[in-house]
């Protein structure tokens, strides 16, 4: 029959292999949440980002060829639905996760896609030969566009150190976990082992 003493010697044992395992589960998690969080904005935010910005830039290079051909039937026919498709590019781009940086960049690249269809609907409609403001408008745009690239490109190397030194963390903590089990397997050994009972019945004989 188990005394008290043995009772608390394998309460105490189960507590610590408890404990360790709590701990270890919360800081694995923890890391892994980190990783999945990394692995979700470089998806949605930064490659799909960089999608948005390779159909938007399309959009522009096909009214730059539109002015320089002075394709009048663009302007007349195409021009308006092809807006439509640029608004909603837009639109989708803004719903993604901007850093402060990518935001300005953002804000001023649509400032100046509004200002380039408000010169179609006033300039180019009376003369599409009027091309200079138009022209040099779509070079702002165009470096904003790999303004905003760049961005992409820095955001998802940094995304990526956070996930490599999450990992890291975990395959550090993982081979802790190993060597504390071993350890606290050695220490609940010997409270288990350990019986003060039989050194004081030892002593009495002696």
């Amino acid at each position: 029959m188990m005394t008290i003493f043995d009772k608390i010697k394998w309460i105490l044992g189960v507590l610590m292999i408890f404990v360790l395992i709590i701990t270890t589960n919360l800081i694995d998690k923890d890391n892994f949440t980190r990783v999945k969080d990394t692995v979700i904005n470089i998806y949605e935010d930064r490659l799909i980002a960089k999608d948005l910005i390779f159909k938007i830039s399309n959009k522009i290079n096909v009214k730059e060829v539109a002015i320089i051909s002075k394709n009048v039937d663009y302007f007349k026919k195409q021009k308006n639905n092809a807006n439509k498709e640029l608004d909603n590019l837009l639109l989708n781009f803004e719903q993604t996760n901007l850093t402060i940086e990518e935001a300005g960049v953002f804000n001023n690249l649509k400032s100046q896609i509004n200002t380039l269809k408000k010169i179609e609907e006033t300039n180019l409609n009376n003369n599409i030969n009027s091309n200079k403001a138009y022209l040099n408008l779509i070079k702002q745009i165009e470096d904003s566009l790999i303004n905003l690239s760049e961005i992409q490109v820095r955001e998802g190397g940094r995304l990526m150190s956070v996930s490599k030194k999450a990992l890291s963390t975990i395959e550090l903590f993982t081979q802790i976990e190993i060597y504390f089990l071993v350890f606290l397997a050695i220490i609940v050994q010997l409270i288990i082992i350990y019986n003060p009972n039989k050194k004081l019945t030892s002593k009495k004989n002696n």
